[in-house]
């Protein structure tokens, strides 16, 4: 049998996906990138080959992506992040036009054809407004686990706005509006709300002919997903675990790139 491992290493997870050569997931791992990149990816993909019952030297192809790709030495090939994402995306659910990825650091939406090929695309990579950085600085903020943030929100009776759009500034501005006696809940869904403009102005920008696939950790926040599908006025595709999609589209065109040099 014939196997093909993803590695998406991102700011703050490093994601490992191995599939066998009828592109069916034997394994997938997430562990947190830390200080040490060259560590996270090698327990990130020892725990992936555990799962899959394999060694390192039955995969027949490695691509890696993300931000921290140029640190694999051992990858066979390097692709950014937005194809392999792409790909990811298409892959989970064939009818999807746009992606829409928030990690941790950036935040991406990518109109792909058919086939999941890169039509077009913009990126927030300069800035930590509308990445999940932002949400778990805020979090922070309030004290309470990142996981838990999300449905917070859906219980707010009212939004309160966030005026900043920097971090820094806006953490300054809700540590005001907490000392107010503010409800944290309608705080809350007001930071989720400048997250969802920021990447609301990237849609518009790519746009939104047909479905919408998103990836990337934020996609398991339904505060930021609820106020996503408002102004889409559509269902958003996630998948079960959106923060594999990546390491998924890596290890998809690591296939394809093993059987076209056969």
């Amino acid at each position: 049998m014939t196997y093909f491992a993803g590695i998406d290493v991102g700011s703050l997870t490093t994601e490992v996906v191995i599939l066998d050569k009828d592109d069916r997931m034997v394994a997938c791992s997430i562990s947190a990138t830390g200080a040490n990149v060259a560590e996270a990816v090698e327990q990130t993909l020892g725990q992936a080959l555990s799962r899959a019952g394999l060694t390192k030297d039955r995969l027949s192809f490695i691509v890696a992506t993300g931000y921290g790709r140029i640190t694999i030495p051992f990858a066979d090939k390097k692709i950014t992040e937005i194809s392999c994402h792409a790909m990811g995306a298409h892959h989970l659910f064939p009818d999807t036009e746009t992606v829409i990825d928030i990690g941790g650091q950036d935040s991406k939406v990518i109109r792909i054809d058919g086939e999941g090929k890169v039509l077009d695309f913009t990126m927030n990579d300069k800035c930590a407004a509308g990445t999940g950085r932002f949400l778990e600085v805020m979090a922070g903020t309030f004290q309470v686990p990142i996981d838990d943030f999300g449905a917070l929100s859906l219980k707010a009776k009212r939004e309160i706005p966030i005026s900043s759009i920097c971090t820094v500034f806006a953490e300054s501005e809700v540590i005001s509006l907490i000392a107010r006696n503010e409800p944290a809940e309608d705080i809350i869904r007001g930071l989720h709300r400048s997250v969802v403009n920021r990447v609301w102005s990237m849609v518009q920008t790519v746009g939104v002919p047909g479905a919408v696939t998103m990836s990337g950790g934020v996609a398991k926040n339904p505060g930021v997903v609820g106020l996503l599908e408002e102004h889409l006025n559509k269902p958003i595709h996630i998948h079960t675990e959106p923060q594999i999609v990546g390491a998924l589209g890596a290890a998809l065109l690591a296939g394809k790139h093993f059987l076209r040099d056969q």
